[in-house]
């Protein structure tokens, strides 16, 4: 799985809620975890970390990457997670069992510590942090009368949908050869 790695930045030593409301403004939850309110500045497209590690291998432009335990959360303009739905019609996904999710407004995330601050092992990272006055170039719609300077959502959540779905078949295939593997019996000749 190659990740991307931020480049290094000074640590950051304070109440990480209180950075992300004043270094991005973004809406966070006080006490632990710290909690970033979806929605308003972002929603959040969340995939297998398999999956979505072979997504930042092929989309070179996306926003925020965070990944907690074995999921990966792309930061993507707010309204995209209302738009999911008709989009995967769209693009042809539309009744395809994904492990494929967006959490819009009202919803909450984990936060990963701030950029250059150390975190439990078990905690969220940020595997492309996010960057204070670029907050624009999250993954959106293009071409309906966007300004073009924003990562393509479509392309996002097509590529996302391909790994999830091609991630799900694959286990399934392992686990069906596992099960053919116990249940038959050795021949000799």
């Amino acid at each position: 799985m190659a990740l991307t790695v931020p480049s290094p930045r000074a640590p950051f030593e304070g109440d990480a809620a209180q950075w992300y409301r004043s270094e991005l403004g973004w809406a966070a939850t006080d006490g632990s975890p710290v909690q970033l309110t979806t929605g308003v500045h972002f929603d959040v497209l969340d995939v297998p970390a398999e999956a979505g590690a072979a997504v930042l291998s092929r989309v070179a432009r996306t926003g925020p990457v965070a990944l907690t335990g074995r999921r990966m959360q792309l930061l993507v303009a707010a309204g995209s997670a209302e738009e999911l739905p008709g989009l995967l019609d769209w693009l042809e996904w539309g009744g395809v069992e994904l492990d494929l999710t967006a959490t819009g407004a009202g919803g909450r995330v984990t936060a990963p510590p701030p950029p250059g601050c150390a975190g439990a092992l078990e905690a969220a990272v940020w595997l492309r942090p996010p960057v204070p006055g670029r907050e624009a170039e999250l993954p959106a719609l293009t071409g309906l009368g966007d300004s073009g300077s924003a990562p393509d959502l479509a392309r996002l959540v097509d590529t996302a949908a391909t790994e999830s779905h091609r991630i799900r078949l694959l286990h399934t295939a392992r686990r069906r050869n596992a099960r053919r593997t116990e249940t038959q019996p050795l021949a000799f000749s």
